[in-house]
This record gives C-alpha cells, sequence and structure tokens, in this order.
C-alpha cells in the first residue's frame, strides 16, 4: 500500500489557482466532489475550514494536512494541490506551504488515517522526494512520487485484519 492508493488523477491539483488556504481548501474539496468522494460539498468545506480555525495543519516540508472527519463518507481518500507560490498558512501565517493534501476521513477510520498521517510525515523528512514532487511535470509524475511512499503496517493491525 502506498500514498497513491488514496487519491486518483482527478484529485491532484499540479498549480493550485487559490492564494490562501479557504480558496485552496474550497478548490480540492470541489475535486474531491467531482470524484464522488465527498457527498456534499458545503458541508465538509465547513467542517475543513472549522477544523483548520482550531488548528493548523502546517508542517514541516512546506506542506499542510487540512482535513475532515465525518459520518457518510464511505473511504479515506485526499486531493493533492500544488501551489507555483508558497502560501502563507495558519491563523498567523507563521508558516509558508506549497503542499497541500486535504483528507476526507470517515467518521469510524483510525488505522488507515494513522498510516497515511505517518506515511505524511515521513514524506516530509524525504528531501529527494519532496524536491520530486515539487518538480513534477504534471499529475502522473505527481502520482509516480506518492507511489514510492510505502506505507507501514504494524503488526497490530495486521492481526486486527486476520481476524475479522
Amino acid at each position: 500500500m502506498t500514498l497513491a492508493d488514496f487519491t486518483n488523477p482527478g484529485m491532484i491539483i499540479p498549480h493550485l489557482r487559490g492564494q490562501e488556504a479557504a480558496s485552496v481548501i474550497q478548490e480540492l474539496s470541489s475535486a474531491m466532489q467531482r470524484e464522488a468522494r465527498v457527498p456534499d460539498l458545503l458541508p465538509f468545506y465547513h467542517a475543513v475550514l472549522n477544523r483548520e480555525c482550531l488548528a493548523s495543519t502546517d508542517m514541516e516540508g512546506g506542506m499542510a494536512l487540512p482535513h475532515a472527519r465525518l459520518p457518510g463518507l464511505k473511504e479515506l481518500s485526499f486531493a493533492f494541490g500544488r501551489s507555483d507560490q508558497p502560501l502563507l498558512w495558519g491563523a498567523r501565517g507563521a508558516r509558508t506551504v506549497r503542499l497541500v493534501f486535504l483528507f476526507a476521513v470517515p467518521a469510524t477510520d483510525s488505522t488507515q488515517y494513522l498510516l497515511l498521517i505517518s506515511g505524511l510525515a515521513r514524506l516530509a523528512k524525504e528531501d529527494r522526494l519532496l524536491e520530486k514532487l515539487h518538480n513534477a511535470q504534471d499529475t502522473f509524475q505527481i502520482l509516480e512520487v506518492l507511489q514510492q511512499v510505502k506505507l507501514r503496517i504494524n503488526s497490530t493491525t495486521e492481526t486486527k485484519k486476520a481476524m475479522t
């Protein structure tokens, strides 16, 4: 399993138009709705914005991980967007980001979400892969980079799967 397993070409935007967090989140939310990953755009968009207001999701590596956990979502997925220019992110705009991963998390999911977050934390520390992500020419090159980030399933997760 890799990061690429949780997205598809229709949810990747290599050149974001938005210049600030709210417009970027709207742009990525719309992509998720077009791909039938989010049934209702406005409730999802508002949930992400409310969550982002509580605590900014910017992190090292120039990445932001806005997300919302909602009932009614069928599967964990994310939309990815890359900005050509650094975006001020968070209430104080303390950090800039260029890579934004917007997650739609089913209310009952925790295991796969934690796997995905740990994979992104590893990506943030991989300068070589971050550089490839910044330099990718199109959606398919971005997907190729995301396929290089393997998600590590621990023995507890494997045990749970074997029991079901």
